[in-house]
């Protein structure tokens, strides 16, 4: 064994004896070791076993976990350490800028286990309020962490939106120049509104092939490889792979079609349609003898089967939102006041009403709301009613499913509510049988309304508790019961692969922010996005509702 694997058991070793809280001139014992042992111009492994506690800095404790180290491949200590740790926070312990205490704080303060709930605390601005952060560290914390995400070369769509879109700008200013007659345009998982994208494509369309490609080496804010021919590829400064295919021009709908969608719709398409060449991605269609499909669905499910039919959905427009539901205030871990929340979505939006669902009081971590302050709460909303109107507060709660599956109030609290967010946020660790069920008697629960985020995934770093999908759709079908699309770009659960399927057994969904401030109501696009993928339509979206009507709704709901 080499000596860096030795120093990096010791290291993790010494970090997590930190984190529990361990006699701290032992931990500086270890982490010492851990140092001087990965400087040592010899090999350790090398050394004569009698000779180990002779190094400087090794006693006779370090010399030992060395000795179980080289003859075991372990250090027993350690392992009884890590299985006192759940492995997310191990994970934690490699983010640069925060220490063993820090991640104490935000294990057992924050009750944080993984670094997608890290991540997503950021995100919230919630960091902040343990002891020790600032915003400085937040901050820094959350760019480490993207930074992390990137490494594998997948990422969100909201991370890269804007470089996309500003490469688009660079090389359309570019191209112009180049040949201004030419054809350009996005395609890929980008153009189809994927939540995770690993490439950003590019289609040129040109009369002079030859000087585009010659031309397209020089390009200045990046550095392009021909791989083949006309086909160039680059990276951007954080990792994104980049392609640019330079294509005629007589065949760019083509080659702009064929790269946007996804192969079994491309294949399908292209066996009605023939191989063209084609004036226009319309064209295509039409002589494929179908509707034209909006990029977003292109994804090889039904959607052929239903522009046969003319029966492709009529898609959700961001502007179809009447309102916002599932949002939270400074009453529990939302940056801005009840009423500043109000006023933005009232005069900024344009919107006509707010739900605001603060987190309930077992979520003590996001200093969720107890009985008395319930209440409390509720005679603001009443105060703001009034001073609001015709615009409208909608007392909400987002009360969290606990473990036996039961809401977090008895039944006379849920009734004082317009509307219940039931979701889960802790003990994820369960078989998919007891998720399952867990949430199933949630859903039966009759004052549960939304289903929130069901599967708690948060992209790229949680993947979320497995459950029954088609189990718990039917249960909300069964009950009444709306299923939210969170619309929080890490989030944007429920899925848009299972949309379909709830909106075939007749569930209504809810594209909900889950805003924490003001500026989190824009995250509404991103959940519109993927529920066209999913096919949502505006009258089967609840908060596409108008005042009066989820009025209606949330009344015949508590009825029922």
């Amino acid at each position: 064994m080499e000596n860096k694997p030795i120093s990096r058991s010791l290291r993790l070793l010494s970090q997590l004896m930190e984190l529990h809280g361990e006699n701290p001139f032992k931990i500086k014992s270890v982490a010492n070791a851990a140092l001087k042992i990965d400087k040592l111009p010899f090999a350790i492994a090398q050394k004569p076993v009698a000779d180990i506690d002779k190094i400087d800095g090794i006693g006779k404790s370090i010399a030992a976990k060395i000795i179980e180290l080289l003859a075991t491949g372990t250090i027993q200590e350690l392992e009884d350490i890590l299985l006192q740790t759940p492995p997310g926070v191990v994970e934690m312990l490699g983010i640069k800028g925060i220490g063993p205490k820090k991640i104490a704080t935000i294990w057992h303060d924050l009750q944080i286990e993984n670094i997608g709930e890290l991540y997503y605390a950021c995100n919230e601005n919630r960091l902040i309020e343990a002891k020790g952060f600032g915003l400085k560290t937040q901050e820094e914390i959350k760019k480490n962490i993207e930074f992390k995400m990137a490494a594998n070369g997948k990422f969100l769509y909201t991370h890269v939106e804007g470089t996309i879109n500003q490469l688009y700008t660079d090389l359309s200013v570019w191209l112009n120049k180049v040949d201004h007659h030419s054809l350009f345009g996005i395609a890929g998982d980008f153009r189809r509104l994927n939540e995770i994208i690993e490439e950003a494509v590019y289609v040129i369309g040109t009369d002079d092939i030859a000087a585009v490609s010659n031309q397209i080496l020089t390009f200045n804010a990046l550095t392009f490889k021909d791989i083949d021919e006309n086909t160039f590829t680059s990276h951007t400064e954080n990792g994104l792979h980049i392609r640019v295919f330079v294509v005629a021009k007589a065949d760019f709908y083509l080659h702009y079609f064929t790269q946007t969608g996804h192969k079994t719709h491309v294949l399908e398409v292209l066996k009605l349609a023939g191989n063209g060449p084609f004036k226009t991605e319309e064209e295509i269609y039409s002589k494929a003898g179908l509707d034209f499909i909006l990029p977003e669905l292109r994804e090889g499910l039904n959607e052929i089967e239903l522009a046969k039919n003319h029966q492709l959905p009529n898609l959700i427009k961001l502007e179809d939102l009447k309102g916002s539901l599932h949002n939270h205030s400074d009453w529990s871990d939302g940056e801005h006041t009840l009423e500043e929340m109000a006023l933005y979505c009232k005069n900024e939006l344009k919107l006509e009403y707010l739900g605001i669902c603060d987190h309930s009081k077992s979520a003590f971590y996001a200093k969720g709301l107890n009985e008395q302050r319930v209440y409390a709460q509720h005679q603001q909303i009443d105060e703001l009613n009034a001073k609001l109107a015709p615009f409208k507060i909608f007392k909400g709660i987002e009360s969290d499913i606990l473990y036996d599956g039961s809401l977090d109030y008895s039944d006379d609290i849920l009734k004082t509510f317009d509307f219940v967010v039931a979701s889960v946020h802790s003990q994820l660790k369960m078989t998919e049988e007891k998720a399952t069920s867990r949430l199933i008697k949630a859903i039966e629960n009759p004052y549960t309304t939304i289903l929130g985020h069901p599967t708690g995934r948060l992209l790229l770093t949680r993947k979320g508790y497995e459950i029954d999908f088609k189990k718990v759709i039917d249960a909300c079908a069964a009950n009444n019961v709306v299923i939210e699309i969170n619309a929080n770009p890490l989030r944007l659960d429920l899925d848009w692969r299972w949309h379909r399927y709830a909106l075939d057994k007749g569930v209504l969904l809810a594209i909900n922010p889950d805003a924490h401030r003001k500026e989190g109501f824009h995250d509404m696009r991103f959940g519109t996005m993927v529920a066209r993928k999913g096919g949502l339509t505006a009258h089967k979206c609840l908060n596409s509702f108008s005042l009066s009507e989820i009025e209606t709704y949330f009344t015949n709901k508590k009825q029922s």
